[in-house]
This record gives C-alpha cells, structure tokens and sequence, in this order.
C-alpha cells in the first residue's frame, strides 16, 4: 500500500487551460477530440491507463481516459460518448465545443496503471476501449504476449474497431450483441499466474470479469469503471468523527453527509471532482480507524491496508477516522 501512495499523482487544481485542436467523430455517438496548450508548450507527463479531468466552460467536470502515444508530449487525446441521460457534459461537447475553444483540465491521474507482465489479457466494452489503446501499445513495445477481447452493440458502434483490426489481425477477437451473450469465463481461461488481465466498459462487464478472476491474486484483474458499483448499505448509520492529523480539529460527520462535504464545511480545504468514487482526485491518507469503502477504484488488497480512502464517497466503520489532509 505504501507503494501506491508514492507513485500517487495527484491532480492539481484545474486552472490549467487546453485548446481543442482537432475534433472527429468516429462512430455516430463517439468524437475524438486532440488537446494542446495554446503556447505549444510541453504537457505533464502520462502513462497508459491514466485519465484527466475537463472542466468544461460552464463549469461541469468530466473525467475522459487518455488514448494517445504518452511519448507525445504536446498533445492529449480522448474520446467522448454521447449520453443522452448523462449529465450532459458528453451532449455539451459534442453538439457545443469546437476547435478552437479553451477547455479547463486537472491531472493527469492513474488509477489503471499497466504492471509489467510477459502476458496480457485485455477486455473492453464499447467506450471502454479507450484506457486500453495506450495499453496495447505499451504491451506490444515490450514485447509482450497479448489478446483483447472488444465487445459491443454492433461493428458500427466500436470505435477504433477496424484500426485494431486491421493493425492487430487475430489478436483482436471482436463480439457483437447479436452474436449472443460470451463465456468470459472461458475466454480468460484458468488462472496462469503470468497473465494480467484488464477491463474497462459497461457494469455488467466488469461484474462478469469480477466473478471470473475471483480468484486470481490481488492486483492480477484490475478493473476500471465509469461508474461506482453499488456499495450496498453503509457500515454504519450513527454519526462518527473526523480528526484531520495536525489540526487539532475533529468534525462529526452526520447520516446521509458525505466526509468531503463535512470537511468542507468546517474549512478544510478538499479538491474533489467525480464525487462518485471513479476519478481519484480526493484520495485522502488514514492514519487510523476503519474505512467504510465505498469507491470503485481499490482493488482488495488496498482495501484491506485500510490506509488511504476517497472521502467523497467512503465513510468510516470506526467511531473516528483520523486522516491527513
């Protein structure tokens, strides 16, 4: 766990300003976008997996995964799903920003990063697939044996599913809805203990790649959601407490009131983004007491450490949670 929180790279506030360079659509519900800074200056640096946060001209925050060559060190690649019900940041962005406009960014931030492995095993479920591209890149410089499985409604709705096909040939194997439900199970094939696997996509993807590397090592499936699962109940429904480390403050946190929100209320300085559990941005350190996960970025092992938590959503089992700040 400790070596978690030093490669942590946390965001800075996004004051931080891109322009759209370049704007593509790629299937009729996704558009590419290309980033830069308006001087052409150099970017901060990124690694397969990781994502930045946009801040949109009126304010809203999205978090997109990076898709380019992380060699590139003046331009930002994502790709942007049209969602109807969303928010509507996708809808403001596709129908609203153009070339030319300044967009607000934080990060970047990593919390799929790609571990040495002489083998992997990638699964992607429509947008999803865009965490994965910058993997298989990295794999493919290493030297590494590699398969991906890209599933999706139809060929006409993946985006980028002909240039991995044609670049890639049989490493590809693409599956379409119509082409009825797959066996992930049998697709990811018995544990080998030099295979890591990573997902990305819909949550009823990574559920059935949960259930079927249940019993792989901690940190051999590593999986990224768009949306945090559902946590059930909270550990607790009585308030507790918060001491932030070399206050000498201590806040009550009430039922129902998210830790970030009662830090915030008492004056604590906290940047948060998502403030559903998926981005990173508010990852806080425990020094003591029980966290109450309720984030869809720890994997078991980090969990069970119990030594860092995202207060925009988790709470604490314990009567007090001492964290610094």
């Amino acid at each position: 766990m400790a070596a978690r929180n030093e490669a942590r790279n946390p965001a800075p506030a996004p004051r931080d300003t891109l322009i759209v360079q370049r704007k593509q659509p790629v299937t009729d519900r996704v558009v590419h976008l290309t980033l830069g800074r308006a001087d052409g200056t150099r970017l901060p640096d990124w690694t397969p997996g990781a994502h930045i946060d946009l801040v949109l001209p009126d304010g809203a925050t999205r978090q997109y995964s990076l898709l380019g060559d992380p060699r590139d060190p003046l331009r930002y690649e994502i790709a942007v799903l049209r969602e109807p019900e969303g928010r509507g940041g996708s809808c403001f962005i596709h129908d609203r920003l153009t070339v030319g406009d300044a967009v607000g960014f934080g990060g970047p931030r990593n919390n799929f990063r790609l571990t040495p492995s002489p083998r992997y095993r990638f699964v992607a479920g429509g947008i999803g697939i865009t965490p994965i591209l910058p993997m298989l890149r990295a794999a493919t410089a290493l030297g590494a044996e590699w398969d991906l499985l890209y599933l999706g409604r139809t060929r006409s709705s993946m985006p980028f599913v002909h240039e991995l096909v044609a670049d890639h040939g049989e490493r590809v194997v693409v599956h379409t809805s119509d082409g009825g439900r797959i066996d992930i199970g049998r697709w990811l094939d018995a544990f080998d203990p030099e295979v890591k696997a990573y997902t990305c996509g819909p949550v009823s993807l990574i559920d059935d790649v949960g259930a079927a590397t249940a019993g792989w090592r901690p940190g051999w499936s590593r999986l990224e959601r768009f949306t945090a699962a559902d946590a059930g109940e909270p550990a607790r429904t009585t308030p507790f407490e918060v001491e932030v480390l070399g206050s000498g403050r201590v806040v009550q946190v009430a039922p129902g009131e998210p830790v970030a929100g009662a830090l915030r209320r008492a004056g604590f300085d906290l940047l948060t983004s998502c403030s559903r559990g998926v981005c990173g941005t508010c990852e806080t350190d425990v020094v003591s007491g029980e966290p109450d996960h309720r984030d869809a970025i720890l994997d078991d092992g980090e969990r069970a450490a119990g030594t860092c938590f995202f207060p925009c959503v988790s709470r604490s089992k314990s009567d007090r949670l001492v964290i610094a700040l």
